[in-house]
């Protein structure tokens, strides 16, 4: 990238995106957001999530990846933050500002660069205070340029070889070497499984006329200031953390398959009058892309047992694990858990800390 003046009276430019991984369309975006102002910002998102077919790359590493394709004077400009995803859009639009906000205090022009390649690019509309600048991505390539086409690929050859040959042309040099490296890594291995495993969830509805919707229910159960967690036993997400749930049967009401899912995979030695009257609250979780089995969505069942003692627990079914987990311990283990887990119980327990401008 050059080293090109700015040419306007912003004082510093904001670059938002996932990066999974950095391709030349980002690479574009970037260069005008350095053309825009002096100091650029760039929002990764999806960070502090557990590594996934989605999201591959730690927020640290895609730093990384972006340094490497830059020269001396161009990272002496550049500036990361990392942004977890809330699955709520206003939420994670305050987030990024404030963070943006306690990097660059005294900047009072930003430009937001950013490019409508599709429906999820409506984030960019969600920062009023800030001059959108819209970029054309002008790059001659032979098939779609998108970071998910790049992804499959990885995921799907036998060859890593083949599979960069295949990207090549969408990568910028430094990448391809990056990402090499990257996956002699175990984790690589395990993210091929896991691709492999969403493949035949996806294929067993290829026949349905319409993209299926599931209901799914999870179960939050509190006691002696302890979370009832279970670890996944199998793809996608083995050896994460995760709320007892899973998908509801055709025959049963939402609190019965939230209960029904709760005992078999945790054996909870608790009645299911106790339980029944232990519930405080109930959520509905429908982001669009809170699983990447496909549309899901899941009804969260909130159990405060008030008692001071844990009830035995035992894994079975799914679960290779069951766990009571200090309320204390868990803001620390967000890496760890499995899709959006993290963040309901972040709803029902406030883990996190206040983002809100």
């Amino acid at each position: 990238m050059t080293n090109k003046a700015p040419a306007n009276n912003f004082d510093v430019a904001v670059l938002i995106g996932r990066f999974q991984p950095f391709h030349h369309g980002h690479a574009q975006l970037l260069q005008r957001a350095l053309d825009t102002a002096p100091q650029v910002v760039i929002a990764l998102g999806s960070s502090f999530h557990a590594r996934s077919t989605k999201n591959p790359f730690t927020w640290q590493e895609r730093a990384s990846m972006i340094c490497a394709c830059l020269s001396e004077a161009d990272k002496e400009r550049i500036r990361f933050v990392a942004v977890r995803d809330y699955y709520d859009d206003v939420r994670w639009a305050h987030a990024v500002q404030k963070k943006v906000h306690a990097l660059m205090p005294e900047a009072k022009q930003v430009a937001l660069i950013g490019h409508f390649k599709d429906a999820s690019s409506y984030y960019l509309n969600r920062f009023p205070r800030w001059q959108l600048i819209e970029a054309d991505q002008t790059i001659a390539v032979d098939g779609p340029l998108d970071a998910t086409l790049i992804r499959r690929v990885l995921f799907e050859s036998e060859d890593i070889n083949v599979s960069l040959d295949v990207v090549d042309q969408f990568l910028p040099k430094a990448i391809r070497q990056y990402i090499k490296a990257w996956v002699i890594y175990p984790h690589f291995a395990d993210l091929v499984k896991e691709h492999q495993q969403l493949n035949k969830y996806k294929a067993a509805w290829n026949a349905a006329p319409y993209a299926p919707i599931f209901s799914t229910v999870d179960a939050i159960v509190k006691a002696a200031e302890h979370i009832l967690l279970v670890q996944r036993g199998g793809f996608p997400g083995k050896g994460l953390w995760a709320l007892p749930g899973g998908f509801l049967e055709q025959d049963e009401r939402l609190l019965q398959g939230a209960i029904r899912e709760l005992t078999e995979e945790t054996n909870l030695a608790v009645l299911d009058s106790t339980l029944e009257n232990a519930l405080v609250d109930v959520k509905v979780f429908d982001h669009p892309g809170r699983s990447q089995r496909g549309r899901t969505i899941t009804h969260a069942h909130f159990f405060d047992l008030q008692i001071d003692h844990l009830p035995d627990i035992n894994a079975a079914d799914d679960a290779a694990a069951a766990a009571w987990v200090p309320i204390s311990a868990l803001a620390a283990m967000e890496e760890v858990f499995f899709d959006d887990h993290f963040h309901i119980l972040d709803h029902f327990l406030t883990l996190s800390e206040p983002d809100h401008c």
